[in-house]
């Protein structure tokens, strides 16, 4: 049976973040806040936990989810050949609703669905869900609605769709930040734009003209890597808060 922690006060919060670490250790679902919308998360190297996140979503392992992490630090812990514009997009917009897809680590024995060697990244805004990353370390995590249906702005709104699917709901108060996260392809030589959302293009652009002359142009994402083809606005690559 699901159960609701209360973090929306001091006095609650760290007992809320307590447990729902408990949780993700275990491999668990549990339903937190964004600096976005709310999402649906488990602990990123958890096989069953990432496979009943996309099955909690009604979706398949061609629509894998991006992994939110705590610190910038963890960028080469997830990910290879990390690109000089990459790392400036890190520095410029992180924490933030920024969303990088980037090469994955092949050491790595996670299995977040057909990635074609790529992984999204996102270090979120969002105090409450930034102390659970710290202590639990990164997670995947997808927007907290079936797909095709509204993203969740509250633990309720979540509630009615996801049920006893998940273990906790982490309440941190409603969202109302809808944009999306903006999503960048960073594979390549040259960034392509994915996907364009909160972060304003024209401060992207004070980052990247220096790599890239012309204007970004909106690429078409391949739709077997993570991240860049959800449209829901906590999906930063498919379903990212």
């Amino acid at each position: 049976m699901s159960s609701v922690l209360d973090a929306t006060s001091e006095d609650t919060r760290e007992e809320a973040l307590q447990e729902a670490a408990v949780a993700v250790r275990a491999g668990e679902l549990v339903v937190v806040p964004t600096d976005t919308v709310y999402g649906i998360g488990c602990d990123a190297f958890s096989v069953p936990g990432v496979r009943a996140l996309l099955e909690a979503k009604g979706r398949g392992d061609d629509m894998p989810p991006p992994v939110l992490v705590p610190n910038p630090r963890t960028l080469d812990g997830l990910a290879v050949d990390i690109p000089a514009y990459a790392r400036d997009l890190v520095r410029a917009f992180w924490p933030g609703a920024l969303t990088l897809v980037l090469r994955s680590q092949p050491s790595l024995t996670w299995d977040l669905g057909r990635t074609n060697g790529t992984v999204a990244l996102r270090m979120p805004d969002d105090e409450v869900l930034l102390t659970l990353l710290a202590e639990v370390g990164p997670m995947a995590v997808s927007s907290a609605n079936r797909t095709g249906e509204p993203a969740a702005r509250t633990v309720l709104e979540a509630a009615t769709q996801l049920g006893s699917s998940v273990a906790y709901y982490v309440d941190a108060g409603p969202r109302t930040e809808l944009d999306p996260s903006t999503i960048i392809d960073c594979t390549g030589d040259s960034p392509v734009l994915l996907r364009a959302g909160a972060v304003d293009e024209d401060a992207l652009a004070e980052i990247l003209d220096r790599y890239a002359p012309a204007d970004l142009e909106a690429g078409e994402p391949d739709p077997v890597e993570p991240s860049a083809t959800d449209p829901d606005p906590t999906d930063d690559t498919r379903s990212t808060p």
